[in-house]
């Protein structure tokens, strides 16, 4: 008797903690270190565990009776944000799956992941047909009437099987535009866009805890496209109209969203519109969150951007044997100038600095002024260094990264280029030194 109470203390901790388990390989294995699980809720996510992957690609997490169901995020790289895929933990089975970088996470063992991927994959087939048809210009209305009649009958017979999990929630939310007639492309596509968002609650916590609303907003903004709008048009209105389409969602959810198209945008080098989701959207309901710094940081990427005034400064040049201070604005000596960041201990900066003298030097006279700001914690190397760089007009950036010069043009690293035209416009950002002569070289 006392040899069984002996064994079930010692059982009695696995019974109460371990429960279920995530488990799979990667591929290449070679390609990956560590897995991180995380349980995903709308607005953060709480770190779960971790698992090595071994060799093989293998790994596994081993979830507790205390872990909660719902949506949890396996992150496989970095930056985080973008290399993870979303888990559907319903608490009551284990998990298998595989994930290759070339075509992403297949589930092998757990129902609702099946589920979801098995509606995903069967309503992208139904997709392609309809596409097809199109295509192929089809007169045969009584085929394509047939189409539409298996999307009706794949949604509605997915939605059966998937009552009472949480899977059922994305089937729904994922729900098409389905016609109930013989429609033409023209207004097949005008249908499909009016009613995107019919079957998306921005206010369902599962959805916000997945990567569904930003997917369903990316493929909105990105893919319905207009013949009779421009790019940068069609982005801003189907902008508003994805707007309109959460309206009703918090805050914080509206913050989430939008800050990631403006970061697409913005990464994607469209500032326009980016501006254009802060100027509009996002500095209200940042406003409203109180979220100062992000205001502040949306604001000076507005202050930086293409086409915009550069930030004016007071410099110091030498007029007739004397020194006179102007403001960058006031300048009229070239057709283009350079604003350059730099630093006297930076090696990127000892490296290109000279190599940009000698490129200005090589254009007409009157071309190309280098505006030279050495963001600088003191100044005794950054006197020796100008020296050699008669050719530009120096500012010293006392302060170095607290530098108001610095601040006011958002510099992170040096060197940083910005070019202006004749009028102080800022007409590129570019990268690199080479960047730079390509612009001047076009």
């Amino acid at each position: 008797m006392l040899n069984r109470i002996i064994v079930l203390v010692v059982l009695l901790p696995t019974f109460l903690f371990a429960q279920h388990t995530i488990k799979g390989i990667f591929s290449p294995a070679k390609d990956y270190n560590v897995a991180l699980l995380y349980k995903a809720m709308p607005t953060i996510s709480e770190y779960i565990t971790n698992a090595e992957i071994k060799e093989d690609g293998s790994f596994q997490f081993q979830l507790d009776s205390t872990a909660a169901k719902g949506m949890y995020k396996l992150v496989y790289a970095v930056p985080q944000e973008d290399y993870n895929f979303d888990i559907i933990y319903n608490g009551k089975e284990d998990i298998v799956l595989t994930f290759n970088s070339e075509t992403g996470v297949k589930f092998t063992s757990s129902s609702e992941n099946k589920l979801l991927a098995s509606y995903t994959n069967s309503m992208s087939m139904v997709t392609q047909s309809i596409g097809n048809y199109y295509r192929q210009q089809s007169k045969d209305t009584t085929a394509l009437k047939a189409i539409f009649k298996t999307q009706r009958d794949t949604q509605l017979s997915f939605e059966k099987a998937a009552k009472g999990t949480i899977a059922l929630q994305f089937i729904k939310a994922n729900k098409p535009y389905i016609p109930k007639k013989y429609e033409n492309v023209k207004t097949y596509i005008k249908n499909l866009e009016a009613h995107y968002f019919d079957y998306v609650d921005f206010n369902n916590i599962t959805l916000q805890s997945s990567s569904f609303l930003e997917e369903r907003m990316l493929n909105y903004v990105f893919g319905m496209t207009s013949e009779t709008l421009d790019e940068e048009a069609n982005y801003k209105k189907n902008i508003d109209v994805f707007y309109g389409a959460m309206k009703t969602a918090p805050n914080k959810i509206k913050r989430i969203l939008l800050l990631d198209l403006w970061q697409q945008l913005a990464d994607l080098g469209n500032e326009s519109v980016a501006n254009y989701i802060s100027e509009t959207y996002l500095i209200d309901v940042a406003l409203a969150l109180n979220d100062q710094q992000l205001v502040k940081d949306l604001l000076l990427f507005k202050r930086v951007s293409l086409g915009e005034k550069a930030p004016d400064f007071s410099i110091e040049i030498e007029k007739d044997n004397k020194k006179i201070t102007k403001n960058l604005s006031a300048l009229n000596t070239a057709e283009n100038y350079i604003v350059l960041f730099w630093n006297s201990t930076c090696s990127h900066c000892l490296d290109e600095v000279p190599r940009l003298d000698a490129f200005v030097k090589s254009q007409d006279k009157g071309k190309t002024q280098v505006i030279a700001i050495g963001l600088e914690d003191n100044d005794k190397l950054w006197k020796n260094r100008i020296l050699k760089l008669p050719n530009f007009i120096h500012v010293l950036g006392l302060g170095k990264w607290e530098n108001d010069i610095g601040n006011d043009y958002g510099v992170t690293a040096t060197p940083t280029y910005f070019i202006l035209d004749k009028e102080k416009h800022i007409i590129a950002k570019p990268e690199d030194l080479e960047a730079v002569k390509a612009f001047f070289e076009e």
